[in-house]
C-alpha cells in the first residue's frame, strides 16, 4: 500500500469482486449461505483456471502465475522467459 487513501492501491481487488457480483452472484439464487459458499468456490476456480482474460492476453491466471509469464500493457504477445 501506498499510502492512505490512494485509490489505486484496491483496484485489483475491487475489480475482482465486482466480477464476482455482476458474473455470479447477481445471476443465480441461493438458498443459504452454504449454497452461495460452495458456488463461490466453484466460481472462483472456474475464473482461476478456465476463465480467459483479455488482459492477459487470453491466457488464465494460473497459466500466466505458473508458467511466470511477463504480461505487459500494451504486449501483443506473451515473452516466455
Amino acid at each position: 500500500m501506498d499510502g492512505k487513501g490512494r485509490a489505486l492501491d484496491n483496484i485489483f481487488i475491487e475489480r475482482f469482486w465486482r466480477t464476482i457480483k455482476y458474473e455470479y452472484i447477481y445471476l443465480h439464487e441461493f438458498n443459504d449461505g452454504k449454497a452461495l459458499f460452495e458456488g463461490l468456490l466453484e466460481f472462483i476456480q472456474f475464473y482461476n483456471f478456465e476463465r480467459k482474460h483479455q488482459s492477459l492476453l487470453y491466457l488464465t491466471p494460473h497459466q500466466v502465475f505458473n508458467e511466470r509469464l511477463p504480461i505487459t500493457k500494451n504486449s501483443t504477445k506473451v515473452n516466455r522467459i
